[in-house]
């Protein structure tokens, strides 16, 4: 851990109804530069989200009253703030589940604080290069149809209608709205935004293609934008 007493400049909300895992984690966390707040359940870490300035959310999954699962839905109906799912449960159904969740990452118990600031500082650098924070790299604007995205103001809309995409989804929704009618694998998709080797991506990326779809498509069952190219990947089609 850093010794100096420099911040990052951003703030993490840790929710575990462990306090004894909640104090570790501020600890690791204080001495990483990081700012921190604490959630006891998921119902006060929905509340810290919409009270305060909140740049990544550490979420634990099973938890009396409303769990992990359960806030990270309500926190995705109003923000894109990245979350990271602290669960003992590591089948890839749970981790699936986690995604569907709308979870930027999943980190299985116990873990080592080297892995947890590794998966935090790339959930942040995602988050600033995709749409949550403000970054210093020009955009530019990419139209179909009525589907326009925004890079420069880390925005896109539908018949002129604001669509709230969360980073991961703003990042895989760029790389092909900025090439059109080109086919990527779930494996390029996955390297092209994650930025990290892709090691069996395909259903991660499905997850999230799917929520793309709910929220860009008059019918996602017959999409009109971002369209399967079944047995090779996806693309999204250049429409006038």
């Amino acid at each position: 851990m850093n010794d100096d007493t420099r911040t990052t400049g951003h703030t993490i909300l840790v929710c575990d109804d462990d306090a004894d895992i909640v104090r570790a984690l501020r600890i690791y966390l204080t001495g990483e530069g990081y700012e921190v707040l604490e959630a006891s359940d998921g119902t006060e870490a929905v509340a810290t989200v919409r009270s305060d300035t909140v740049h990544l959310v550490l979420l634990d999954v099973m938890m009396p009253g409303l769990d992990g699962i359960g806030a990270a839905d309500r926190i995705r109906q109003e923000s894109n703030v990245p979350i990271i799912f602290l669960s003992a449960k590591g089948e890839e159904s749970d981790r699936i589940l986690g995604l569907h969740a709308g979870a930027d990452d999943y980190i299985v118990k116990p873990f080592s604080p080297a892995e947890l600031f590794a998966r935090i500082r790339s959930a942040l650098r995602r988050y600033t290069r995709l749409g949550g924070l403000p970054s210093d790299d020009p955009g530019r604007v990419w139209r179909t149809g009525a589907l326009e995205l925004d890079d420069d103001r880390k925005a896109v809309q539908v018949n002129g209608a604001p669509v709230a995409l969360t980073a991961l989804e703003f990042g895989i929704l760029r790389h092909l709205i900025a090439n059109q009618d080109r086919v990527f694998s779930s494996a390029q998709i996955y390297e092209a935004v994650w930025r990290e080797p892709a090691y069996d991506p395909g259903r991660t990326v499905a997850v999230h293609v799917r929520h793309i779809r709910e929220k860009i498509e008059a019918d996602p069952s017959r999409p009109r934008y971002l369209r399967v190219v079944h047995g090779l990947g996806y693309k999204v089609v250049a429409l006038p």
